[in-house]
């Protein structure tokens, strides 16, 4: 065992313990990268394709993930 953290489910577990084997078994198709997460695969692609899905409820912008929209809604 690499660390004595503990997990809910077995997914969890394995997701986790990529981190220590560096595992990456989610590969982009338009560069290099891999991830550890099929989610952060997803928020990565967005890079290639140009998509926003997350708008502000203020104003007019729009994010590819949602942490750099909830960093943004501060200057509201």
């Amino acid at each position: 065992a690499h660390c004595s953290k503990a997990f809910k489910d077995k997914k969890a577990l394995t997701v986790h313990q990529r981190v220590h084997t560096d595992e990456r078994p989610f590969a982009c198709n338009s560069c290099p990268k891999a991830f550890r997460k099929q989610t952060a695969l997803t928020d990565h692609q967005r890079v290639h394709t140009g998509e926003r899905p997350f708008t502000c409820a203020c104003c007019p912008k729009a994010f590819k993930d949602k942490k750099a929209l909830n960093v943004h809604q501060r200057v509201h």
